[in-house]
């Protein structure tokens, strides 16, 4: 039995996915489930979003899991293909790829080359770079990249187009509104379907919603957006992170508590161990003060976060024994709320889980 449970409700994904097809209205969905699903198991993810028009991945192994697992729904490798030898499996498999480098259409010619007589039809999504300055076709060279792609018999002769957000969380930050001007004046000329919207394009910016949106965060229930819970937008939770008191401990005023005996105890009182740590992938960083559960009432965290173990103040009256459930996180707690007292994000919190934690699936 594990000491440490993440507790994952199909429930709230369905519902979350429900809210967002509510949000775009027309636009079709790319559940996004890189990542395993962003920690919450990518291929019980892909059964309960089951009727998402197609799924989104960052690396080819990740689409052929989808696959190998006889999952039949179109897959997007966003990240793009690495090497010329990938583009046999994308062809083999029916996986649709992003193209965002120059190089990588030079991968395209020099497989065209060795395979003169294919009559494949890979399905390709050409991004352009308005301004992350990550991945993506800048677009001075826009025209040359559509052009070499349309002499490829191979490729299917409608591209479709993509591109990134950087600042779409953020609503007094306008440059959301100058990405998507650069990138429909740039595609207007053309025929292929379009994506902009991520997870905060699909809260925020609803002119960004198009032919496509690709939700991931939004999926699992938490909010993309500065300084908001998922809750505030009628998204649920769908994991719950919980462990239990192991111990309950007296302290005297004046004793320090944890490693470097950074938090030292101002009053008498008592401390709740709890069996969780960064060893299961809970954030080291986490501050003095940040809160759990423990039968529905908040207690701060004190002391350093240790490997295996989490101290808790529970002052001189509470009703808390051992064996108790605590929560970490979940719908009753939110992770953002627990991603800004460990000065992170609560993508970080949600993937960072280790293989001791239990995974459990509940209707």
């Amino acid at each position: 039995m594990s000491a440490v449970n993440a507790v994952i409700s199909r429930k709230a994904v369905r519902h979350n996915f429900k809210r967002i097809k509510s949000i775009v209205k027309t636009s079709r969905v790319i559940s996004v489930l890189k990542a395993n699903a962003y920690g919450h198991g990518v291929l019980e993810m892909a059964r309960i979003l089951a009727d998402s028009d197609a799924f989104g991945v960052a690396r080819l192994e990740e689409a052929l899991e989808l696959r190998n697992a006889s999952f039949t729904t179109p897959i997007l490798l966003m990240e793009g293909f690495f090497d010329t030898v990938d583009i046999d499996l994308l062809i083999e498999h029916d996986i649709q790829t992003v193209i965002h480098s120059l190089e990588q259409i030079s991968q395209l010619e020099t497989f065209a080359k060795e395979h003169l007589a294919l009559t494949a039809n890979l399905k390709v999504w050409l991004k352009i770079d308005t301004g992350m300055n990550r991945l993506g076709i800048s677009p001075s060279q826009f025209n040359e990249a559509l052009a070499r792609i349309n002499v490829l018999s191979f490729v299917d002769p409608q591209i479709n187009f993509m591109t990134h957000f950087s600042c779409a969380d953020d609503l007094e930050n306008r440059f959301t509104s100058e990405q998507m001007s650069q990138f429909y004046t740039l595609v207007e000329p053309h025929d292929g379907e379009l994506t902009l919207a991520n997870s905060a394009g699909i809260l925020a910016w609803p002119e960004s919603h198009a032919d496509w949106v690709r939700p991931g965060l939004l999926l699992y229930g938490c909010s993309p957006m500065i300084n908001r819970i998922g809750e505030q937008d009628d998204f649920i939770a769908a994991m719950t992170l919980s462990t239990s008191v192991i111990a309950i401990k007296p302290l005297t005023k004046g004793e320090n508590v944890g490693y470097g005996a950074h938090w030292q105890a101002e009053q008498d009182t008592q401390l709740a161990v709890i069996a969780i740590g960064y060893g299961d992938g809970y954030p080291r960083h986490a501050k003095a003060g940040t809160p759990v559960l423990i039968n529905g009432k908040r207690y701060p965290i004190v002391g350093r976060v240790s490997m295996d173990m989490v101290t808790v103040d529970l002052g001189t009256e509470h009703q808390v024994s051992c064996g108790d459930p605590v929560i970490m996180w979940g719908p009753q707690l939110p992770v953002e709320e627990i991603a800004q007292w460990s000065d992170t994000i609560c993508y970080e919190l949600i993937l960072q889980l280790t293989s001791r934690v239990d995974i459990k699936f509940v209707e």
